[in-house]
């Protein structure tokens, strides 16, 4: 159970019992309004206290998952970024080291920590042209069209993921590959 809804079972139990309470107090004191009033000032602050704790305790409750989104994104964010600046480096230099694909084996990990099943699928496929064309450890011009193109569909679902399905269509993929064949 919440903190949220014990408040809330709290503020009903004070309000029944105080009820309760100011039935018996009102004809007990009928001829004393004063305890009356006294009762009900009593009660009611109770009842604010509460009401303001529970209403607290949900704001903190969504500023902490606000942080944890923030923070996921970041997460996410950074590494897609490595992984693009990393193959910028290679395709700009022409050829892959030993080291490169090692880097990349650990990026792989990084990413499949981080990334929705979707970014996880099309980076499989992704990976498989990465290693077909970097089987020799030269990169040409052929080789670093196919690269942009799997990095074109990978992008789409990193997008996808970054915005958290915010139910884009088929469209920006193809505007996304089209862009890429322009180069």
């Amino acid at each position: 159970m919440t903190q949220t809804t014990k408040y809330i079972i709290l503020t009903l139990i004070t309000f029944i019992v105080g009820f309760y309470f100011l039935h018996t107090a009102y004809f007990a004191s009928s001829k004393n309004p004063y305890a009356q009033e006294i009762v009900l000032i009593v009660l009611g602050t109770i009842a604010t206290i509460l009401i303001t704790a529970a209403l607290l305790n949900k704001q903190s409750e969504l500023e902490l998952e606000k942080e944890h989104h923030i923070k996921i994104f970041e997460l996410k964010s950074n590494i897609y970024l490595d992984l693009i600046n990393f193959l910028e480096k290679i395709v700009t230099k022409g050829k892959v080291t030993d080291d490169e694909m090692v880097y990349i084996e650990f990026l792989t990990h990084k990413i499949s920590i981080v990334a929705s099943e979707k970014v996880l699928q099309e980076y499989s496929g992704f990976i498989d042209v990465l290693k077909k064309v970097s089987d020799d450890r030269i990169i040409s011009d052929s080789d670093s069209d196919e690269i942009s193109l799997a990095l074109a569909k990978l992008t789409v679902k990193i997008r996808q993921d970054l915005m958290e399905n915010t139910g884009e269509s088929f469209e920006i993929e193809k505007v996304i590959v089209k862009n890429v064949n322009k180069f």
